[in-house]
């Protein structure tokens, strides 16, 4: 059996059994941060940890109310995205739809996906298994629908949301600032009509447009009748952005916005302590300050002050400044060569 070689001069000094260290240490994998726990159903519930203002609440409601999407604003870290997952856990929606966009990203990704080669290649295979039994079933073969068409689509999440029929969904469309110029006039056609259609079964003959096709993250399959995806209610669409662009007047006035301001110092004791406990807490003062202090002149998030408290508290030998450096460095800037 070998053996790890020997520490050359310059190597890392072998940690003491007292160290923290996990990584060439003598430690076992310790316990992950309460928000890194999975499944997911092993962590605290994250509507309870979203801390929010009452104005904010306010906010939130009055999009509810409109069934208007929500528009978040704010840097990163302020909570934007696990918003939406706070509103389906307190309305008992179920699981978050999750779109993130990009510049390459299209509606259609978002509504329903088509797998036509795989398709004609089923259709392939079930002509080489069947044996020929005369020139016109070869042909009805050939001419007949083949595979349902059914099995070749999938809803994307925004197609799943819409497609809902007991209860609305809650749908995050991540970072939609970082969309291609042209994709927020263009949802705003669907979100308004609240339907859309699937071309590929509406040029279907009549008969035959109506489909069970599957849903986005699950095996569930949805009912597509006449070709068409209609809601039935009205999705719970939570959009965040980080103010890397403008958007149109148009499509601004059909949504309510949020702008979530950065935390202070006594919401972000509050986020501590819902976090990782009042002992926790305790040893956060100068952390906490830290962290102001950055944050006035870079860009950074609160899960940075949580990791460095969550990292102090469970034995990182590590001193103030090594903390700070080793989770906390600015989101503003690229990585150094």
């Amino acid at each position: 059996m070998s053996h790890p070689p020997a520490n050359e001069p310059g190597d890392d000094p072998s940690p003491s059994p007292e160290s923290w260290w996990v990584f060439r240490g003598p430690a076992e994998l310790p316990e992950p941060p309460p928000w890194r726990r999975f499944p997911a159903s092993a962590r605290l519930p994250r509507a309870r940890r979203h801390l929010m203002s009452a104005d904010e609440v306010s906010v939130v409601n009055a999009a509810l109310h409109l069934r208007r999407p929500l528009l978040v604003t704010g840097r990163p870290g302020t909570g934007k995205s696990s918003l939406a997952r706070a509103v389906a856990e307190d309305l008992g929606l179920g699981e978050v739809l999750r779109w993130s966009v990009n510049s390459r990203s299209t509606l259609a990704d978002a509504l329903y996906r088509y797998d036509a080669v795989g398709r004609l290649r089923e259709a392939s295979l079930q002509r080489e298994r069947e044996p020929v039994r005369g020139a016109a079933r070869r042909l009805r073969r050939r001419t007949g629908p083949g595979p349902g068409i059914g099995n070749y689509l999938r809803l994307g999440p925004l197609g799943t949301a819409l497609a809902s029929a007991d209860r609305p969904r809650v749908l995050l469309i991540d970072e939609i600032d970082k969309s291609d110029i042209d994709l927020p006039n263009d949802l705003l056609v669907v979100l308004e009509e609240g339907e859309f259609e699937i071309p590929e079964l509406a040029r279907l003959p009549e008969h035959q447009q109506t489909a069970d096709v599957l849903a986005t993250g699950s095996r569930e399959r949805v009912r597509v009748q006449r070709g068409v995806v209609s809601c039935s209610h009205f999705p719970v669409i939570v959009m965040t952005s980080n103010g890397e662009r403008e958007f149109p007047p148009a499509f601004l006035r059909r949504c309510v916005r949020l702008d979530l301001s950065d935390p202070d110092e006594a919401k972000l004791r509050d986020i501590v302590r819902q976090n990782l406990g009042d002992e926790a807490l305790a040893q956060a003062d100068d952390l906490i300050g830290d962290f102001l202090r950055r944050a006035a002149v870079q860009s950074l998030a609160t899960d940075q002050l949580l990791a460095a408290v969550h990292l102090r508290v469970t034995g990182a030998d590590l001193g103030r400044e090594e903390l700070l450096s080793a989770v906390m460095h600015r989101l503003d800037e690229a990585f150094p060569g």
